[in-house]
């Protein structure tokens, strides 16, 4: 089986012994696949998927907002994911600063009064993976801009409703979703790749393709993980 990119959203394509061509979303996994003969040249595999990309769209639209009503209350055994592992929340009362004191591969330890508001124990969660993801996002950076060749001037996070990352080019900044804490962190790096290849392509061109390859052999693999949330690179 291999997989191809269209408007962000990778698609895994299935060559088999059949007449026609089939596309399914799996909304339990947020995957999309392509049945299709073995014949059939990418060019029509394309333009087939391209008639239909609105629809793939609003099914995995569908998935995220199914997921997002699962409100959590940041209680002492709720699951949360950091860097793609379940770690259980155990929370514990101060009188002092509210933070996390610390994440093991099981654990994250919470700190707060005694009167928080699941909001509070939220806000205190997403400050502490945002400080996370930009020490990592400044890790890759210096990784990549010797061996791209380019100079990203200044990066950020944000809450973002359907894009992984964004990149400004006249100004040399990216932006990084907060959600990408949550994921492996090879999905982060391809995001932050991604986002640098613009400062050399500005469109998903040909050229940017090939620079991607170029850069990360295994990207397609990598955003095949993030498009299981329907969100979408830039």
């Amino acid at each position: 089986m291999s997989s191809l990119i269209e408007s962000g959203i990778t698609i895994d394509v299935n060559r088999k012994k059949i007449k026609n061509m089939y596309l399914r979303v799996y909304l339990s996994e947020g995957r999309v696949v392509l049945s299709c003969p073995w014949h059939v040249s990418e060019g029509k595999i394309r333009t087939f998927i391209r008639e239909r990309i609105q629809w793939v769209k609003k099914h995995l639209e569908k998935r995220k907002n199914q997921v997002q009503k699962e409100e959590l209350r940041y209680v002492t055994g709720d699951e949360l994911r950091v860097w793609g592992l379940s770690r259980s929340l155990m929370v514990y009362e101060t009188s002092k600063t509210q933070r996390i004191i610390s994440v093991s591969e099981e654990e994250i330890m919470m700190f707060v009064k005694g009167k928080s508001t699941p909001e509070k124990r939220k806000q205190i969660m997403e400050d502490w993976y945002r400080s996370q993801l930009k020490e990592m996002i400044r890790v890759f950076i210096s990784k990549w801009e010797p061996l791209m060749g380019v100079k990203v001037r200044e990066f950020g996070v944000k809450k973002m409703k359907t894009r992984w990352g964004t990149c400004n080019i006249r100004d040399r900044r990216i932006w990084l979703n907060l959600e990408l804490a949550k994921l492996d962190v090879n999905c982060l790096e391809c995001v932050v790749v991604h986002e640098m290849v613009h400062l050399l392509e500005r469109h998903h061109s040909d050229r940017f393709y090939r620079l991607m390859d170029q850069f990360l052999p295994d990207w397609t693999e990598r955003e095949r993980l993030l498009c299981f949330t329907g969100f979408q690179s830039c």
